[in-house]
């Protein structure tokens, strides 16, 4: 894969952890101009400074992606530090709410789909006027295994993620013509943060569903993420790529 960056302007939302820190050191590493956003400005800055101290260029934003003027903060910080925007990994999203429909705290639903659903529209929405503005880009959306499968104990988690997979196709569809590339990732269970305050038990009993029988990495996602996003991708649009350990092939 061809990894250069340089010229680029990236946006990566949920950048201060798990695999958008791990897109965002890698678009920097290969010359890409990063903004970090995460809804706890402290990772960010971290991430940030881990970029300007091994010689790349990037800023941080703190920021609510449930929140449109957020967002749009974000892409408004990358048009005004760095002269546009190229790329767009629309990556933060949430665990939320389990159990039965039944059971499930209308407020908790209201929540989750805020930052895993509406965070993917408001992105778009601003983010695609500037890449067209800036000549044409890329953009990746996360979307998850459950945007593609079912789980009838995270009901609001596999609603979001469907979204996220719907919402990839129509978009693609209607700027393909524009120059702007959009597509979606499905990772299977990472070994994020996220998945960091599970018991034990139910954490073998994830890894199990994996025919690999382990874990991915955010790294092993990062790396489709920037294939997506290079010019190696130029015939790819409203795509649904899965890196799963063969989760979704059982």
């Amino acid at each position: 894969m061809n990894k250069n960056f340089a010229g680029k302007v990236a946006l990566i939302t949920g950048g201060g952890s798990g695999i958008g820190k791990a897109v965002a050191l890698e678009l920097a590493l290969y010359g890409a101009k990063v903004v970090v956003n995460d809804v706890h400005l402290e990772p960010a800055m971290k991430v940030v400074e881990q970029i300007v101290s091994s010689g790349g260029e990037a800023v941080a934003i703190g920021g609510d992606v449930g929140k449109a003027d957020d967002v749009k903060a974000a892409v408004d910080l990358a048009v005004k530090t760095y002269g546009g925007l190229h790329l767009a990994f629309n990556n933060a999203g949430v665990g939320g709410p389990m159990g039965p429909v039944g059971d499930i705290d209308i407020e908790g639903y209201k929540a989750l789909m805020h930052t895993n659903l509406d965070s993917v529209f408001y992105g778009m929405h601003f983010e695609v006027p500037a890449i067209i503005e800036s000549g044409g880009g890329s953009i990746v959306n996360t979307s998850s295994i459950l945007g593609l499968v079912g789980d009838g104990g995270a009901l609001p988690y596999v609603t979001a993620k469907h979204g996220i997979t719907g919402m990839t196709k129509a978009a693609a569809i209607s700027y393909a013509d524009k120059k702007v590339r959009i597509n979606s990732v499905h990772p299977g269970y990472i070994d994020t943060p996220l998945l960091g305050t599970l018991p034990k038990e139910a954490l073998a009993g994830i890894i199990a569903l994996h025919p690999m029988g382990r874990l991915g990495t955010a790294n092993e996602v990062a790396d489709l993420v920037l294939f997506l996003l290079s010019d190696k991708a130029s015939f790819i649009t409203g795509a649904q790529l899965v890196v799963d350990g063969g989760y979704t092939s059982r």
